[in-house]
Parts: structure tokens; sequence; C-alpha cells
């Protein structure tokens, strides 16, 4: 995930957050612009994404999908 997209969805899910009434407007413009947040989501993303595969992969081992 690029940078950009990261900064992108941080901006909604900031802006439904505050629209909710979850977060304060202050706290939303924060997270949405605080770019250790933003790598923050960035490895977690990378993570996910390579503990998804992986846990594809096992399964598709154990269950025969990969004939």
């Amino acid at each position: 995930m690029t940078t950009v997209i990261a900064r992108i969805l941080l901006r909604y899910v900031a802006a439904a957050l505050v629209a909710h009434g979850l977060l304060s407007p202050d706290l939303g413009g924060f997270i949405s612009h605080d770019p250790d947040i933003e790598t923050a989501v960035n490895v977690f993303a990378g993570v996910f994404v390579g503990a998804l595969s992986e846990g594809w992969y096992f399964l598709a081992h154990r269950y025969g999908w990969a004939k």
C-alpha cells in the first residue's frame, strides 16, 4: 500500500469516527495528518496481507486446493 492510499484511508476513517462522535475533530485531524500513524498503517497493512497470503497457502495445502 502506498503512502498516498494510506493517507486517503486515514482521512476517511478519521472523518467517519468524527461524524459518529467517537473522536473529537482535533484528534481526527491529527490522525489523518500524522506521518507516524501513516507509517504504522502501512506496516500493519503489509503484515496483514502477508499473514493473509500465508494463511491461504496453508489452507490450500491442508484441504488439497493446491492441486
